[in-house]
């Protein structure tokens, strides 16, 4: 469930933006105990300048419940195989995180819960499914904050929704619309997903079809419209395909069969009941005072505050 959503909608990939942070802040950023607190200070930061900068009306903190969801890798194996840590305890996959950044996850959590800004994860999925989700069920303009490219399929001119690349921390973002997807790869939000499933891509252990690169891949949907298309193709004698393309197309069926899937975005995850609006006051001052003490978050934190009740 989702609580009615007024004006421009912020939806955070929180991880994505917090690794950007750990290595875009000196580990010498530290808590009176000596606790790096980069990763935490850096996000803050973050935030702070998305408020200023673009003055959303609501915002949530999607977060990644489930990195590696089972059923996506049940689909294909090899789905982020390359980042699970060597030495697994008995249990779910554990993503290989820097040592000094894993500690520093549940200070972000206890912030924004303290801050009152909505942080939702859901069991079984990540959090590019949680964005997918909100947008799908948003009535006004949306902006996905995000340096994951998985995200430019839900870009949507028709109903406002872009997202926000950090090309540099997030005071330098690309405003990614359809004339920008059209002029970088050749297709629009729609064709997006279809695009990253030929062309595979390696940092998530998606093998896409061999040969098929960004460009052929684009004109491959160019020509016959969408998967469905390039895949009747492959048995149509007058179809324009090369034979090594129709080849490689017809001995990738089995995993063009099951990509699809995998490289969507779910938008039909069940959220809990969040408030999205934007706090101007925190929701536990209290607790707002002592992690700020306790982590020696000191202008970081400030700022945030006074931006929000501003």
């Amino acid at each position: 469930m989702m609580r009615d959503v007024t004006g421009r909608l912020m939806l955070l990939d929180t991880a994505s933006l917090y690794f950007r942070a750990y290595f875009g802040v000196p580990e010498s950023v530290k808590a009176p105990d000596g606790t790096p607190v980069n990763a935490v200070r850096g996000l803050l930061e973050f935030i702070d300048r998305l408020v200023k900068d673009h003055r959303p009306d609501s915002l949530v903190a999607c977060m990644d419940a489930d990195w590696r969801p089972q059923w996506r890798v049940d689909l294909i194996p090899s789905y982020k195989a390359h980042r699970v840590a060597e030495e697994q305890p008995s249990g779910p996959d554990t993503e290989e995180v820097p040592d000094t950044l894993s500690p520093q996850v549940p200070i972000i959590e206890s912030v924004l819960d303290a801050l009152g800004i909505a942080r939702v994860g859901v069991a079984a999925y990540e959090a590019d499914d949680v964005i997918g989700t909100f947008t799908a069920r948003a009535t006004g303009p949306v902006d996905i904050v995000t340096g994951d490219r998985d995200l430019y399929q839900l870009v949507d001119d028709a109903r406002g929704v872009r997202v926000l690349y950090p090309l540099k921390g997030v005071g330098s973002l690309q405003l990614t619309d359809e004339s920008t997807l059209r002029e970088k790869y050749g297709v629009d939000g729609r064709g997006y997903a279809a695009l990253a499933t030929l062309r595979g891509d390696p940092s998530d252990g998606l093998p896409g079809v061999p040969g098929i690169g960004e460009k052929t891949a684009a004109k491959l949907l160019a020509e016959f419209g969408d998967l469905a298309g390039i895949i009747a193709a492959i048995d149509d004698p007058k179809a324009k395909l090369t034979p090594s393309q129709r080849k490689r197309l017809d001995e990738s069926r089995p995993y063009l069969a099951v990509a699809p899937k995998v490289v969507k975005v779910a938008d039909d995850v069940p959220l809990p009941d969040v408030d999205p609006a934007l706090p101007h006051t925190p929701r536990d001052p209290a607790a707002v005072a002592e992690l700020g003490t306790r982590w020696g978050l000191g202008g970081s934190l400030h700022r945030l505050l006074t931006t929000l009740d501003a």
